[in-house]
């Protein structure tokens, strides 16, 4: 981490005002949905038997400070990761090279990409697909040269189950409410917040997305009701976050959505000889709905396929007439490899963009990527990982999702000699982002935590893109817009910063000019 580059912050508060903040806040968060379910190291199942609790999500006390021009430009080109990633999800031929260096090492991708043949083979019968996507970022202070350059990096980008969007709209809210009360007291010293409080509008604006896909789809007419559906885990501790989405998409544009558990896919859902996906909903048997929308928040780790149902459960919904969001291809657009081969130094992948003025604002937010093969970057990533100075400067990702997969620094050496070196292809190698030192508060579980802070920016955006019939990127965008942000906060200690893996808090930015 990076000497710190910001004013004093957060104002020191004395006893009373400390205790009037945390009551303040507790009470908004449970009153608003702010919440997750309690984990179970905190509230066992003997305790809470009917699963009927919720407590505050893990949360900071401050708006955390964030250069302007930072945030400025991360919004500003989400838009353009948007057409470049379905560029990306259009390209099959592309895509299947990077599969066929996986295939002998991630069974994972092996079986995602076996689902997108099977349908090839039969023949899809949707050409539309939905992308939420959420672009992550730090700030990085680069050294190079005389002066200190903060720029935005690419942690990574997320093409399914880009979550917290709900939680992100009501911290935004949270943090301006506790400025109106004079939860946080002003002075001459202090960051001036008033007017420097961005608030986060991915609530309306995710559920825009998907409103946008269900009018776009085109229904069979032979069932009286239409429907999208949220695709879930069961149990699932950050069921609040998805429920604004759920609301927002029923009071703001009059569509009904309902939650399917991953598990009951093959239960609760059919379809017919034109494959159109119907829901029957278990509480509402003699009322099916067709599905013009399927909203993946699970399918996206390896631990979710127990058995060759779940596999059969992925096809049944990828043959369908409904729209996904994700599809199998879009899903494996996001993954490591592909941010990887994208940011490989000297290789700019002009392929997706051809306007060089555009393609270089992407690429400013890249942080070098190696891959672990046997191929020329490969050897250069090899030798970086398994020297340990150099490998204090990396960390090593997997094609995973949901955070908690990534080794770091110093340790990756040691993780690399433990595991077959076949196996290494399945890794990445990127450079380590250098963020400025920050502090705050977060409350979690009832206590809060004080020190240093990293905050990971995320941005979120809609796509709805039609894949026409070539196999290199053809087809044509039809809604491509930015939708809100999210600032997930973790301790300066903790290498991961996903909030529902238990390291991280939500959060918001209060903007400052550096």
């Amino acid at each position: 981490m990076a000497n710190s580059i910001y004013p004093p912050y957060p104002p020191p508060l004395t006893a009373e005002q400390t205790e009037y903040l945390f009551t303040t806040l507790k009470d908004w968060t449970i009153a608003h949905g702010l919440a997750v379910r309690p984990a179970p190291g905190f509230v066992s199942k003997e305790q809470d038997p009917s699963g009927v609790l919720a407590t505050t999500a893990p949360v900071t006390l401050f708006p955390s400070l964030f250069p302007r021009s930072c945030f400025d430009e991360a919004l500003s080109i989400q838009e353009l990761y948007n057409e470049f990633y379905s560029r990306v999800a259009r390209d099959e031929r592309w895509l299947e090279g990077i599969v066929n260096e996986l295939i002998g090492v991630d069974d994972f991708i092996a079986n995602l990409w076996r689902i997108h043949l099977e349908v090839k083979r039969e023949g899809y019968v949707q050409d539309l697909s939905l992308g939420l996507f959420r672009s992550d970022y730090m700030v990085h202070i680069n050294d190079e040269g005389s002066d200190k350059k903060l720029q935005i990096k690419q942690v990574e980008f997320n093409t399914i189950a880009s979550s917290f969007g709900g939680l992100a709209w009501e911290v935004s809210t949270l943090h301006k409410y506790l400025l109106s009360v004079d939860a946080y007291p002003g002075g001459p010293k202090t960051v001036p917040m008033h007017g420097n409080l961005a608030t986060s509008n991915s609530v309306p604006g995710l559920a825009a997305g998907l409103a946008v896909a269900h009018k776009t789809y085109e229904p069979s007419n032979e069932f009286n009701r239409l429907c999208v559906i949220f695709l879930v885990q069961d149990p699932e501790r950050n069921v609040f976050d998805q429920r604004h989405l759920e609301y927002a998409l029923l009071a703001q544009h009059g569509i009904r959505s309902f939650r399917l558990p991953w598990q009951r896919i093959l239960q609760d859902t059919e379809m017919t000889a034109k494959r159109t996906l119907v829901y029957r909903p278990p509480h509402l048997p003699d009322l099916p709905c067709e599905v013009s929308t399927i909203y993946f928040r699970a399918g996206y780790s390896p631990d979710e396929y127990k058995s060759e149902q779940d596999w059969t459960a992925r096809l049944h919904l990828e043959r369908s007439r409904a729209i996904k969001c994700p599809t199998v291809l879009t899903q494996l657009a996001g993954c490591k490899k592909v941010q990887q081969v994208l940011a490989t130094p000297g290789k700019p992948p002009r392929r997706f963009m051809c306007d060089g003025e555009r393609l270089a604002k992407l690429m400013q937010t890249f942080m070098p990527m190696y891959p672990m093969d046997d191929g020329e970057a490969g050897q250069e990533g090899k030798r970086l990982a398994l020297d340990p100075e150099s490998a204090n400067r990396y960390v090593l990702k997997p094609q995973r999702e949901g955070g908690g997969n990534n080794v770091y620094r110093k340790k990756i050496p040691e993780f690399l000699k433990s595991i077959p070196e076949s196996h290494w292809p399945a890794w990445i190698l990127m450079e380590m982002i250098e963020p400025p030192a920050l502090r705050n508060a977060i409350l979690r579980n009832g206590e809060i935590q004080e020190g240093g802070v990293i905050g990971e920016l995320g941005v979120y955006g809609a796509c709805l893109w039609r894949s026409g019939t070539g196999e290199e990127g053809q087809g044509e965008i039809l809604r491509n817009f930015e939708a809100g942000y999210l600032l997930r906060t973790k301790g300066d200690q903790s290498e991961e910063g996903g909030v529902a893996a238990g390291f991280g808090a939500v959060d918001s930015c209060c903007l400052v000019d550096l």
